[in-house]
């Protein structure tokens, strides 16, 4: 059974900064075959899609709220995925969410979810 275990969430102030990592375990062939995303979801909200990467040949795509702001990348060494997340805003607030076996920035395309990592930004 596939696992991803997200951590690295937390409490920041407005104008802070938090590293999420994602790592990934029994994968039905290689982590760098995937492409890979982070979703946030908030209270009421739809899960939306914040980045992705196509780690075959390092293609990325954001949200456009966070474009600048946020940096999502792997170690493929290590089966982690990272997503670097700058200059936070009390709207960055949610359940952050890594995915895998898709493409794209909608929730609907992927296989593999993780059970999340809380980030809250007070203002």
């Amino acid at each position: 059974q596939v696992q991803l275990e997200e951590s690295g969430g937390d409490l920041v102030q407005a104008g802070g900064s938090l590293r999420l990592s994602c790592t990934a375990s029994r994968l039905p062939g290689a982590f760098d075959h995937y492409t890979w995303a982070w979703f946030r979801q908030a209270p009421g909200e739809e899960r939306e899609g914040v980045a992705y990467i196509r780690i075959s040949d390092g293609t990325t795509a954001y949200l456009d709220s966070v474009k600048g702001r946020f940096t999502i990348s792997s170690d493929n060494a290590k089966n982690t995925l990272y997503l670097h997340m700058d200059n936070l805003k009390p709207d960055d607030s949610a359940m952050y969410y890594c995915a895998a076996g898709g493409y794209g920035l909608n929730y609907r395309n992927y296989l593999y979810f993780g059970q999340g990592t809380q980030v809250t930004v007070s203002s």
